[in-house]
């Protein structure tokens, strides 16, 4: 059951994504790993892939390793390219801060940053120092480090998760830190993997975006990457709106992290980043017949294209699947035009594509309802599958893995402007995940599925509306597995 074009740990237990760096013409990518998870061990590491199209992964085996130094397991946190030696291990020098316990400096449990260097370009670190770079006794959530460098004050700047807030720091050699300011949000759940970063808009304007996993259940909201448009001055972070903008509106695309693109000649482009997300969630993290199937348990979303559009309610971070993926088409089947009214099984069966097409409906209809989408994953007979469409009397975008073997069972929405009686869809299908991008990106639902063997059907259907499914195209999908380094 392991992903034919998805990242997947070789063995054991990955969790949380580290945000990448990009060193001699290629993404460094690390991320919680577990050697001893199948034997009940405890504890993660950083592990290293590597990747120059977002897609293809070359594993190179544990960079960062746990129980090493007496600080406890590494966490997250996250990696620069000191430049200019701010923190004393060398021009170039990759400089990881990453969350660790000690016990003997902070209360039992308790959490503190710590640093680690490399200077070998990433390949392995050792520890910085034995002693926390920043350490707070009287918080119990301290942790996720999200450094960046801070261009207009020459400095470096942190986002903390501290429980309801993010706290912020500023330093001039990542080793000695100073609280310059926070932002509190009491109506999101626990925050945790925090993320800020300034990008270019599509009508050339720049904007600042604050991001943080979230869990907004509680409030019928997503539990996975909230992010604010606004703007930043080093110490306040100052939304454009009270409330969050979402990422992802499905089950599983948690401790997702972004990070920017760098053109052919290594130069960051500030109009495009990258973002990957665990596929997964804390209420079911053991929950998946891969242990039994394939011996592990970690996969992510595929590895998604950020732009910053303007809306007409403000700026929103468009997400699509990297464009790379295209090139790993092992098959593809041109449809055309299909018109629905009912249900339509096609004759494809396959486990692992990127369906794309465009669903026009008639706007003038008295009523204006109906339910237009795809069964997948679908089980001969139809007793299972999983479910991506549109309601149009919502209006909203849905994704609902009810039918078929999953988690949790459930169904997700996002709202969408069935208006213009047109929307585009693209769906990625791959074993044990389906995502669900409306709108260009606009909105995106991710859920984590296991079908079982053979459920491998797909139906269009329209009903209460008809429907014409434009350029249905199903692109089937492989990625060669790349031997380790």
């Amino acid at each position: 059951m392991r992903p034919e074009f998805h990242f997947s740990v070789p063995d054991n237990w990955k969790n949380d994504p580290q945000r990448p760096i990009f060193v001699d013409g290629e993404y460094h990518y690390y991320y919680l790993y577990n050697a001893d998870y199948l034997a009940g061990g405890i504890g993660t590491s950083w592990r290293r892939a590597t990747t120059r199209d977002h897609v293809s992964f070359v594993d190179h085996g544990v960079a960062v390793e746990k129980f090493t130094n007496g600080n406890g397991d590494c966490w997250s946190g996250s990696l620069v390219i000191d430049t200019e030696d701010t923190a004393g291990f060398g021009r170039g020098a990759v400089v990881a801060v990453v969350t660790q316990a000690r016990v003997d400096q902070v209360p039992e449990g308790g959490q503190a940053q710590y640093i680690w260097y490399s200077t070998d370009g990433g390949r392995s670190f050792r520890p910085g120092a034995n002693d926390p770079v920043l350490a707070d006794p009287e918080r119990t959530e301290f942790r996720d480090p999200k450094v960046i460098w801070d261009s207009s004050r020459d400095r470096w700047f942190m986002a903390l998760a501290e429980g309801d807030r993010l706290g912020f720091y500023a330093s001039p050699d990542l080793a000695t830190w100073t609280r310059v300011g926070e932002y509190a949000r009491g109506d999101l759940g626990l925050l945790e993997c925090p993320d800020i970063f300034e990008m270019t808009a599509d009508d050339g304007s720049s904007r600042w975006v604050l991001g943080v996993s979230a869990n907004a259940k509680h409030r019928g909201l997503p539990a996975t990457y909230a992010y604010w448009t606004g703007a930043f001055d080093g110490s306040r972070f100052l939304p454009d709106a009270h409330e969050p903008r979402w990422l992802d509106w499905g089950f599983d695309f948690y401790g997702a992290v972004t990070y920017p693109h760098h053109d052919a000649s290594g130069e960051e482009d500030a109009s495009l980043r990258h973002v990957i997300g665990w596929a997964n969630f804390w209420d079911y993290p053991h929950n998946t017949p891969t242990l039994v199937t394939d011996g592990y348990n970690g996969d992510d979303m595929i590895v998604r294209d950020l732009r910053l559009v303007r809306e007409y309610d403000g700026y929103a971070l468009a997400a699509t699947p990297t464009a790379a993926l295209t090139g790993y088409a092992t098959r593809t089947h041109r449809l055309g035009d299909v018109e629905v009214d009912g249900d339509l099984d096609l004759g494809i069966r396959a486990s692992a594509y990127d369906l794309s097409c465009e669903i026009q409906w008639n706007t003038e209809a008295a009523d204006h309802t109906g339910d237009i989408g795809f069964e997948v994953c679908r089980a001969v007979g139809g007793s299972r599958f999983v479910a991506a469409g549109l309601n149009l009397s919502g209006p909203h975008a849905y994704l609902d893995r009810t039918l078929t073997v999953n988690p949790t069972r459930g169904r997700t929405q996002a709202a969408f402007d069935p208006s213009t009686g047109r929307v585009g869809i693209r769906l990625l299908v791959d074993r044990t995940s389906v995502e669900l991008f409306v709108d260009n990106g606009r909105s995106v639902q991710s859920h984590r599925v296991f079908p079982a063997p053979g459920d491998d059907g797909i139906r269009l259907f329209a009903r209460g509306a008809t429907a014409v499914f434009r350029d249905v195209t199903i692109s089937e999908l492989s990625v060669p597995p790349t031997p380790r380094a």
